[in-house]
C-alpha cells in the first residue's frame, strides 16, 4: 500500500506540496510534509553513512602510532578528525527526521543497523592505509557527490562539506600510493598487494546490481539518489583504472579491458556471496570492529553522563536567572 493511500485531506495537501517540491527540484525541509517511507529510507541511509564514518576511524586509528613519519601521523590524525565531524553532521541530519542520535547508535550496537561492509576487512600494512584513501574514499566520493543534490535539504547540505573533505582524503591516499609505487621494489610490492586486497571490496561499496537493489527505485523516484548502483560503479572503474596505470600497478581483474563500442571498461564478475557474508558481519574483522565500537560506547558513558549533567545545571541556572 502506498504512503498516499487513505490520507486525510490535510495529508493529501501535504503530499501534493511534497511532489511539487520534487518536481521543481527544490529541497524537502524538516518542517515539510513527507511520506513515512521517505523518512524511513532517509534515516536508514543517513544513519548507515554516519555509522560507517565512525567505524571507519577504527582501522586508521590503529595506524596513528605506526605511520612512517610525523607528517604522515599528522595527516592521518586530521583525516580521522574529519570523519568524526562527518558522523556528527549525519547524526544531526537524522535528528531533523525525528530520530535521536541515541536511537540510531543503539540500532547499530544491537545489530539492527549496518555500516559499510568495506570496514570489515583488515588493514595489515601502511600501503593498505593508502589504498583505503585512494580506493575506498574514491568510491565514497563517487557515491556521495550525487547526494549533494539529494532532495532532502539537511542531508544535501551536509554532503557538500563532507565531499570537499573526502576529496582531500582521496588525494592523501593516492599520494601514499605514488610514493610506494615509485619507491623500492619491496614498497611497490606492498602497493600492489594492497590494490589486490581492496579492489573488489571497493566495487562492492556501490551495493548490489540494480536488478537486485531493494530500495534503489524508490530512492531514485524521490530523488534521494540520482544515479544507479551499476552506473556509479562503472564511473568509478573508468576513473580509477587510468590512475592504477599511472602508478604502474595492475588491477586484479583478468577480465578487465576497454570496450571501444561502449566507451567504458568491461570487468569481471563480483563475488556477491562474499559481499552478503561481509555485510552481515562475517568479514575477516567484522566481530572485532563491532566489539571495538561497543567498547568505545561503554567507555564513553561517563562523558555522556557528565555532559548531560552539565547541560541540566546550566539550564537550571538560566531558569533561576530568568525568574529573578
Amino acid at each position: 500500500m502506498s504512503d498516499q493511500a487513505h490520507l486525510s485531506p490535510e495529508d493529501e495537501s501535504g503530499a501534493a506540496r511534497f511532489q511539487a517540491l520534487l518536481d521543481r527540484e527544490e529541497k524537502i525541509e524538516p518542517r515539510d510534509w513527507m511520506p513515512d517511507r521517505y523518512r524511513k529510507l532517509l534515516v536508514r541511509q543517513i544513519s548507515q553513512h554516519a555509522h560507517s564514518e565512525v567505524v571507519g576511524m577504527l582501522p586508521e586509528g590503529n595506524w596513528l602510532t605506526r605511520a612512517p613519519t610525523l607528517k604522515r601521523k599528522a595527516v592521518l590524525l586530521a583525516k580521522i578528525q574529519d570523519e568524526a565531524g562527518h558522523a556528527l553532521y549525519l547524526y544531526s541530519a537524522c535528528e531533523t527526521l525525528g530520530t535521536s542520535r541515541e536511537e540510531t547508535i543503539e540500532a547499530l550496537l544491537d545489530g539492527r543497523a549496518k555500516y559499510s561492509s568495506i570496514f570489515n576487512y583488515p588493514v595489515p600494512t601502511w600501503a593498505d592505509v593508502g589504498a583505503i584513501g585512494w580506493l575506498v574514499d574514491g568510491a565514497a566520493i563517487v557515491n556521495q557527490v550525487m547526494l549533494c543534490r539529494c532532495s532532502y535539504g539537511p542531508y544535501a547540505r551536509a554532503m557538500e562539506r563532507i565531499c570537499k573533505e573526502e576529496s582531500f582524503h582521496q588525494r592523501q591516499g593516492y599520494e601514499i600510493m605514488i610514493k610506494l609505487a615509485q619507491g623500492t621494489p619491496a614498497q611497490k610490492k606492498l602497493a600492489q598487494d594492497a590494490l589486490n586486497r581492496w579492489w573488489w571490496p571497493s566495487l562492492m561499496m556501490f551495493g548490489p546490481h540494480d536488478s537486485e537493489s531493494t530500495h534503489g527505485n524508490q530512492s531514485t523516484e524521490w530523488k534521494i539518489k540520482r544515479r544507479s548502483n551499476d552506473d556509479l560503479r562503472q564511473h568509478f572503474i573508468d576513473m580509477t583504472v587510468p590512475q592504477a596505470e599511472f602508478l604502474g600497478l595492475t588491477v586484479p581483474d583478468p577480465d578487465l579491458k576497454w570496450n571501444e563500442d561502449r566507451g567504458h571498461y568491461d570487468f569481471g564478475p563480483i563475488n556477491w556471496d562474499e559481499f552478503k557474508a561481509v555485510l552481515k558481519g562475517g568479514g575477516p574483522v567484522g566481530r572485532e570492529r563491532m566489539a571495538a565500537r561497543r567498547a568505545a560506547h561503554d567507555d564513553g558513558a561517563w562523558v555522556r553522563e557528565a555532559a548531560i549533567a552539565h547541560a541540566e545545571k546550566r539550564k537550571a541556572r538560566q531558569h533561576a536567572a530568568a525568574a529573578e
